[in-house]
């Protein structure tokens, strides 16, 4: 039931030595259409990411690249004037290479990390990507917010079909025959009786942790109650 991120992560990566020149990292990222690329050594560990941002601070990037007068986007020019970095950004406007330019260390992911962890990373960190290394730090891939935000346009038909197969056939251990799963813009709806409580509790929990499903309704009753209430002094 849970994507990893190596089912949805894009394995052709651009990027760049640390002794890259300035002009060449901006080229590489006008010619790919990225935002950020990130800088590995020789056996292909990730050292660190230079962005868009990163670039910006250098005047000739924004005449060369985008013309006379170019604003960067708001967001660009709040992070660089709220940055407590200002050091760093200082030394960042004389760099001629990417190992002067970038952001150290860069914000990694596993390929067997699930999307949702991902996506808490992502979150965490302010990125709108992450560089996905094997056990040694050495890059294999990419995954984009776009990449993750995928695993939850399932169609309602493929939801509705995991529960059934995945969890109400295979993943309890009681009878469900006569449960019925149905998806709409991806709330599933859980109808039908089972023998316990306690497993038809079970079957929602899990059914909300399919992916793509958006929240769960609960409708399964129940003939024996074997929750226990708490009793609180």
């Amino acid at each position: 039931m849970r994507v990893k991120v190596q089912d949805v992560m894009t394995t052709e990566v651009v990027s760049v030595k640390g002794s890259t020149p300035f002009k060449d990292v901006a080229e590489v990222l006008i010619a790919h259409g990225v935002s950020a690329v990130p800088v590995v050594d020789g056996e292909g560990h990730v050292l660190g990411a230079v962005s868009e941002a990163d670039l910006l601070v250098r005047e000739e990037f924004k005449e060369q690249y985008y013309g006379e007068g170019y604003q960067p986007p708001l967001r660009a020019r709040l992070r660089r004037r709220l940055s407590k970095g200002g050091a760093r950004v200082g030394e960042k406007v004389h760099g001629d290479i990417a190992a002067g330019l970038m952001t150290a260390p860069a914000v990694t992911v596993r390929p067997h990390a699930s999307v949702a962890a991902a996506m808490r990373l992502m979150a965490g960190h302010g990125v709108k990507r992450l560089f996905v290394v094997d056990e040694k730090g050495r890059l294999i891939g990419i995954v984009s917010r776009g990449d993750l935000l995928k695993v939850f346009l399932r169609s309602d038909a493929d939801i509705a079909g995991e529960v059934r197969e995945d969890i109400l056939d295979h993943s309890l251990w009681a009878a469900t025959s006569d449960v019925q799963a149905a998806a709409e813009q991806g709330v599933v709806t859980l109808t039908g009786t089972m023998e316990r409580r306690s497993d038809a509790q079970l079957a929602v929990r899990m059914t909300e942790r399919v992916n793509g499903v958006v929240d769960v309704i609960d409708h399964i009753t129940w003939r024996v109650n074997d929750v226990p209430v708490w009793k609180g002094r």
